[in-house]
């Protein structure tokens, strides 16, 4: 075992470490593996355990069955790159420096794999990390670059290079993963294992194995599908996220090119159209053929259908081809999920492993009209979490417990009596895994998420949710504020800030606010500093979606409004 602990050094609870390793070398106590399994986008919506009115994920729902589903899990900042650095370090956006996709990991933060592989665990990484080619902490990775490719997918690896693997990713970071187990992994010490999945991020590829039945599937619609955003504050009307107005034709709905100019159509795909039209250079002939089999006959019905549909029927078309190819890729995710479930099973695994199903944030699914996510309203700021622990978590349960991405780090380093970062923010979930609910004090969470002026726009704002309450802060290009009572307003439809009926509730939830900015160190001054610097970006054309003359328009907006 390696017995480097040179970092740990640094942060208090050495006695904990000490005991922990004294316990196991007695033989009394031993330290538990960990599989830390996440998604790329996946909705809790889209898992049965959660609710199956959508798809069955009998193989995701076997780690609910054998442990804790938790119903309010949540993110602190709803997009993808930081919502993994969040994991990574138990740091809120503010303080770890990735705010947004745009703006750079600060690689001088501590990760708690490298605390892991201090003291003495093997740490390996499989799937889609998102940013950084070289992961700190892990004895081996083989990560995609950036958001990487469905189809005949490249890898940065820790000892070959850059490769190529032919075949669909989700099958292929699943394989990696049980080779490391089977041929790596030196069973004396335990282990930290990220496995992680670019599935069902956009453009929805799913597997070939499953485009005869999912492209010929139909899904219920949500109640709010058709959502015109009255009785909210402007950020939700203002939003480009529609499915109707801004989903893609051909990158996101699989329409061919040549359909579009022939009906006349121009796409509004953007970048991910860009991302589609490459994915489809890398197929071999043999996975194109496959694919034009399965979406040429969907062109051909729409060039039929389209001019005589209305535009709630184009909504409606657009809706059931974006839940085909999502859930589709959901499908083989799940697969794969059983595939390393039954790996565990087999090979005695399963005892002393924790065992987390997530995605790094949740997903619309046509709610409100919308998909994608970044906004602090449910479908996106919760998210899944489900967490196996044989012998340590009762099967079947599940927690309401405000719980959030933030706290994964202390929580693994808990369970393996690593001592955690003084710098991390984050709270263990390990009193409500064991059954210990009453030392569990938090009673809200907070929320912030930057990415404006980009993609989507929608505008930055910093929330705090309590179990029945959501108080939002728009503060970019216009100042409002909005209050939904989660328990009356499930569906988040109605802005009762201004209600006198609320007001007692309002200043009780403006000064708890204030205290958790307070505590978690954020500030005004620290957003002004990120605004300033992503304005000056957009300006010099170094932003996703956004041209000099938008980032103008914005910026001079914001002047007209200060000066009021």
């Amino acid at each position: 075992m390696k017995k480097s602990l040179a970092a740990l050094g640094l942060f208090t609870g050495m006695g904990l470490l000490t005991a922990c390793q004294s316990g196991e070398q007695n033989g009394s106590q031993e330290r538990p593996n960990i599989i830390f399994i996440m998604s790329d986008d996946h909705a809790y919506q889209a898992i049965s355990a959660y609710s199956d009115h959508l798809i069955e994920t009998p193989n995701i729902d076997r780690i609910a069955e054998m442990g804790m589903l938790f119903t309010q899990a949540s993110v602190t900042n709803s997009i993808c790159a930081p919502s993994r650095a969040t994991i990574l370090t138990g740091k809120h956006s503010h303080l770890n420096g990735k705010i947004d996709n745009h703006f750079p990991f600060d690689t001088t933060n501590v990760t708690f794999p490298q605390l892991f592989q201090d003291a003495g665990y093997q740490t390996a990484m499989f799937g889609k990390l998102h940013f950084g080619n070289n992961p700190k902490g892990f004895d081996q990775f083989k990560i995609l670059p950036g958001q990487g490719s469905y189809y005949n997918p490249d890898f940065i690896t820790k000892n070959e290079g850059r490769i190529q693997v032919e075949g669909y990713v989700t099958d292929i970071v699943t394989d990696m993963t049980l080779d490391w187990l089977e041929k790596e992994r030196n069973p004396e010490d335990p282990f930290l294992l990220m496995y992680l999945h670019k599935s069902p991020h956009r453009p929805w590829l799913m597997a070939e194995r499953h485009m005869e039945e999912f492209t010929k599937r139909s899904f219920p619609e949500p109640a709010t599908l058709f959502d015109d955003y009255s009785g909210r504050t402007s950020p939700a009307s203002e939003a480009e996220m529609n499915i109707l107005d801004h989903m893609g034709w051909s990158g996101d709905n699989k329409l061919k090119p040549e359909v579009l100019k022939q009906l006349g159509i121009a796409d509004v795909g953007g970048y991910d159209t860009i991302r589609f039209i490459n994915q489809m250079k890398r197929f071999t002939p043999s996975q194109a053929e496959n694919f034009k089999k399965y979406y040429d006959p969907i062109s051909a019905d729409f060039i039929e259908k389209y001019p005589k549909m209305t535009d709630e029927e184009l909504m409606r078309w657009k809706y059931q081809r974006y839940m085909q190819d999502y859930l589709g890729t959901i499908k083989a995710v799940d697969e794969n999920v059983g595939r390393l479930l039954d790996y565990l099973e087999a090979n005695d695994l399963m005892e002393n492993t924790i065992i987390v199903y997530t995605s790094d944030q949740g997903f619309y699914l046509g709610e409100h009209g919308w998909y994608d996510k970044r906004f602090v309203y449910d479908e996106s700021f919760k998210t899944p979490l489900l967490v196996a622990w044989p012998g340590k978590v009762k099967p079947g349960t599940r927690s309401d417990a405000l719980v959030q991405n933030l706290d994964f780090a202390q929580t693994f380093l808990e369970a393996a009596g690593i001592p955690a970062s003084d710098e991390m923010q984050g709270e263990s979930m390990i009193p409500l895994l064991t059954g210990n609910e009453g030392q569990w004090t938090r009673d809200a969470v907070y929320y912030h998420y930057y990415e404006y002026p980009a993609e989507h726009m929608v505008n930055r704002h910093y929330a705090i949710v309590t179990q029945d309450y959501k108080l939002i802060h728009y503060y970019f290009v216009e100042d409002e504020w909005e209050l939904i009572d989660r328990k009356k307003d499930p569906l988040e439809l109605k802005n009762v800030y201004d209600d006198p009926a609320y007001e007692g509730i309002k200043a009780d939830l403006h000064q708890r606010l204030d205290a958790l900015r307070a505590k978690y160190k954020d500030s005004n001054e620290l957003s002004q500093g990120y605004i300033d610097q992503l304005l000056e970006d957009a300006e010099a054309g170094k932003v996703w979606g956004i041209n000099k003359e938008r980032a103008e328009a914005i910026k001079q907006r914001r002047k007209e409004i200060e000066s009021r």
